[in-house]
């Protein structure tokens, strides 16, 4: 009761830390009960914490007694799972080095190696919240999510999170740092064999269905475990179902490098579905629509790829990486 007094006199201070192939985003909120008052964005040529941006945290975080630190995981070895029960875990991952958060029948994890590594590495600021990329994902398209059959895909500067749900219930989930597969035959391959996009996919009778129906502790981990994801969530309108027209003028800002990236995503989410369908583990359904939460400006290509090569509705969603695990963790706050 006394702490939340004294909460309400001072200003609340969020910071939070992305960090991306070549540099580091920290995005900053600070409110005032409920109300945002300020906000900042910053950008360091760095992946790891320096002087400057150890002195711009810290010029923020000394305002005020109530500051929460935050930071997106990036662990390569995260992923998420179709199952919430601790014994049916390790069909799916090697469960023996990992941490975990059950969400009802679903299940995000990563190494506990990585976790005590970017505690490590911020131990000078403080480390509060580790957040997973696929919560933000499932957070950002959670009406779609419930309402639909889908892949959903969060694009981050070196990163995906890929995903499939089948109204709220996650059937796939794969995390992949794109410099693992720069060098992979993956890359060499313009496509996949034919097999692997036909309609005679392994362990799957598309003749039989029916597209219309099936249309150490919580401080280590995020501390989420009671988190109500399903509240305050901004619904998405019919007009922005519509997909999202990227103006020739920003074409002609998108380098080549840029192309070629987006390529390797094409080819990250072919693959993906690929091992979606043929996997005997996963309950693999038809999918016919790809949302995309683009968090760094993808050209036109990619979603051109989707729909020519793979035959998807493809819909993009532009995403605030810094805002959005900022909201997470008010939401987690909140449940505290």
């Amino acid at each position: 009761m006394i702490a939340k007094f004294l909460e309400a006199l001072y200003t609340k201070v969020f910071i939070n830390i992305i960090v991306e192939n070549t540099s580091t985003i920290v995005y900053i909120e600070i409110c005032s009960r409920d109300d945002v008052i300020d906000s900042i964005e910053k950008s360091f040529d760095t992946t790891s914490i320096n002087a400057k941006i150890y002195d711009f945290i810290k010029s923020y975080s000394r305002q005020s007694p109530f500051c929460y630190i935050s930071v997106l995981d990036n662990s390569p070895l995260q992923g998420a799972i179709p199952t919430s029960v601790s014994s049916e875990m390790n069909k799916y991952v090697d469960m023996s080095s990992v941490k975990y958060i059950a969400l009802k029948d679903w299940a995000v994890y990563t190494p506990e190696y990585d976790i005590n590594a970017v505690k490590h590495e911020y131990r000078s600021i403080g480390i509060d919240f580790i957040f997973s990329p696929f919560l933000i994902m499932f957070k950002f398209f959670k009406d779609k999510i419930d309402s639909t059959l889908s892949m959903f895909v969060l694009v981050e500067d070196n990163y995906l999170s890929l995903s499939v749900f089948d109204n709220s219930k996650l059937l796939y989930g794969e995390y992949h740092d794109m410099d693992n597969h720069k060098d992979d035959e993956l890359l060499m391959d313009s496509s996949l064999d034919e097999d692997d996009i036909s309609l005679e996919i392994e362990g799957i009778d598309l003749d039989e269905i029916d597209i219309d129906n099936d249309i150490d502790s919580l401080d280590d981990f995020a501390n989420i475990e009671d988190l109500d994801i399903s509240g305050d969530i901004d619904e998405f309108s019919e007009a922005q179902d519509i997909e999202e027209i990227i103006h020739a003028h920003d074409e002609d800002n998108i380098s080549s490098d840029g192309f070629n990236e987006d390529y390797q995503r094409f080819l990250l989410i072919q693959s993906s579905l690929s091992s979606f369908y043929k996997d005997d583990k996963y309950e693999s359904k038809f999918i016919e629509n790809i949302y995309i939460a683009d968090g760094v400006g993808v050209s036109s290509d990619l979603k051109g790829y989707l729909e020519e090569e793979m035959f998807l509705s493809v819909y993009v969603r532009k995403i605030n990486l810094g805002a959005s695990v900022c909201n997470m963790a008010k939401a987690e706050l909140n449940e505290i």
